[in-house]
Order: C-alpha cells, then structure tokens, then sequence
C-alpha cells in the first residue's frame, strides 16, 4: 500500500476503464487530472500492489465542511482488479485512507456506491443516505 507516482498511470488508468460504468475515461483527461491529482494536498490517490504490479486504486479526498464542524473526507473512487478481488487489496486500501483522513483531522468518512455492501459493512461503514447526481456535461460517453 503507497501513494501513486508517476510511474503508476498506465496501470491506474487501466483500472479506471474497468471500474467506470457512468462514463468512459477519455484519455486527455485523465493524462491532465492525473499529475495534479498527486500534487494536491487535499487528495489521497492510493495504490494496491501484487508483485509489483497495481492491482487496485483509491481516490479520495478530504474537505471542510460546515455542518460538521470542520473536515470530512470523501471516497471518490475505489477499485480492485478483476481477479484480485478478495483478497484485502480494498480493505487494506480504504483502512491506508482512513489513517491519511485521521491525519487530516476530518470526523467522518464518505462515499456513494450502490455495489459490496457487505464489504464497506465489514469494515464499520453504515448506510447513511440517497445519492443524487446531474449530469452537466453532455460529452460523456458511455
């Protein structure tokens, strides 16, 4: 379990069209979020190694709030490779965040996912809302 680098953006973006349902990871995109995505303090992007190679990934984030009297951190995506499922990848992963949002001072940890239920609950999440959301861009693809 580590911090990404540079060196990780083949295999992540790699992850991030397997896990994408929503939208399609368009390259140029991802080749210009990626650098400042490790860049910011804010932001947590995570790795899951096997022998060297990534085999899972997680991004999140930690942000101040009002209502909950300072900082919260937000899961934004997290994803363990096909076959390597099962394996602790995203245990080990979300526990790593929840070290680094501890060390942020925030008071709670979210994330909207309808899959795994029994795994975030396996590890003390509850369920604790509706997730909403509106598209803004049109470019998306499928």
């Amino acid at each position: 379990m580590r911090r990404a680098e540079k060196r990780d953006i083949e295999e992540i973006f790699g992850l991030t069209r397997e896990f994408a349902l929503s939208f399609r990871p368009q390259r140029t995109a991802f080749d210009a979020a990626f650098p400042s995505l490790l860049e910011n303090p804010d932001a947590a992007l995570l790795v899951a190694t096997v022998g060297g190679a990534v085999r899972g990934y997680l991004l999140g984030y930690v942000h101040l709030t009002l209502f909950a009297n300072g900082h919260v951190a937000w899961v934004e995506e997290a994803m363990t490779q096909h076959g390597f499922r099962r394996r602790g990848l995203g245990r080990a992963l979300l526990e790593e965040f929840e070290r680094w949002a501890r060390s942020r001072d925030a008071g709670y940890i979210a994330l909207a996912t309808r899959r795994a239920p029994e795994f975030y609950q396996a590890l003390e999440y509850e369920s604790a809302g509706t997730y909403y959301r509106k598209v803004l861009k049109t470019d998306r693809q499928a």
